[in-house]
């Protein structure tokens, strides 16, 4: 497994991270038994980034986390969780940070997380559940960093959802070393220009940004979700259709974009969708570990494989560009 020093934080991390997010569902709603052996068969593949939330089920994606790896004892494994201030903790941010906090070591049984990323959506104004800049910096900042100090935390993150300007002020800041930004084959735009009337929000080439400040990069909607997959069938366990998350504004519109990418399959580039773009994320130099949405066993198993053929070849990196032209002037 390919090792990706993390931003100016010194760790190296897999390239594949191993994501127990609510929407793949293993770690949510799997059966216990497959959570252990797929868990135990990504440590032995050299997988050592480990990304889970309070949110995720409600705290079960952390307590069946912190069962596993109470068992497996592995030695060197990187963990991440996250905090999501709702509107009426909005006043007492430093406690409701200190108190999801506790909550998420208590449920892992550790005694500090390597990266404690916040999970609100940040605009430039806040509001509902978003949080302004100023929030984040005046607020949340001082926060992370007190629970930083008394050893419960090594690293400050953000999830890299809201305005664009919003995020590109927070990660010019330098008060975050690590930022989860959303990276896929229907908008790339954390990468490069998108064309013009790109249906998708532009992320202005956010990695550009998080290189020149030190930031690690946890990549995320590698599969969009999982329209990536071109099929709209989702497993029993996973989550409901996820809202989109920077592309198209509905998921059955995700899936219909991503079937008209299907010609990289059809011409060899990958066997799959999926490997497709799981390899596409992996091209990007700034991306320090990438998380792929598992709901089974052997779709950590797809995933592994795929990072293991290494990134895509310019030749596909080409032909998507000129299948995404397509896109250009449709409705979000």
């Amino acid at each position: 497994m390919q090792l990706r020093v993390f931003g100016r934080t010194g760790m190296q991390l897999s390239v594949l991270g191993f994501g127990c997010g609510a929407v793949g569902g293993l770690m949510v709603r799997g059966d216990p038994a497959d959570q252990e052996r797929t868990a135990a068969r990504a440590i032995a593949a050299g997988v050592n980034y480990f990304d889970t939330a309070v949110q995720y089920g409600n705290g079960e994606s952390e307590q069946n986390l912190g069962r596993v790896l109470q068992k497996l004892k592995p030695a060197g494994v990187i963990v991440g969780t996250k905090v999501r201030l709702p509107p009426g903790e909005l006043g007492r941010i430093a406690n409701a940070v200190t108190t999801s906090l506790e909550g998420s070591l208590a449920r892992l049984g550790l005694d500090r997380v390597d990266i404690f990323h916040l999970h609100n959506p940040i605009t430039e104004t806040g509001g509902e559940t978003a949080l302004s800049v100023r929030q984040v910096l005046h607020d949340v900042v001082p926060a992370f960093e007190r629970l930083r100090q008394q050893g419960k935390v090594r690293f400050l993150g953000i999830t890299a959802l809201g305005d664009t300007a919003a995020l590109h002020q927070l990660i010019d800041a330098g008060a975050f070393d690590s930022a989860q930004v959303v990276y896929n084959m229907l908008n790339p735009s954390a990468g490069e220009e998108l064309p013009t009337n790109y249906p998708a929000q532009d992320y202005g080439r956010m990695l550009d940004r998080t290189k020149a400040a030190g930031v690690g990069v946890v990549g995320i909607r590698v599969l969009a979700g999982g329209a990536l997959s071109g099929s709209a069938e989702r497993h029993p366990i996973a989550g409901p259709a996820p809202e989109p998350i920077g592309s198209a504004m509905n998921y059955d519109a995700d899936v219909e974009r991503a079937r008209r990418l299907l010609p990289l399959v059809k011409e060899g580039f990958a066997t799959t969708l999926t490997e497709a773009a799981t390899r596409f994320a992996l091209s990007h130099p700034a991306m320090g570990t990438l998380l792929v949405g598992m709901a089974t066993p052997q779709q950590f198993e797809d995933a592994l494989a795929a990072v293991q053929k290494g990134p895509l070849p310019r030749a596909a990196l080409d032909r998507l560009s000129a299948l995404r032209q397509a896109f250009s002037g449709e409705p979000r």
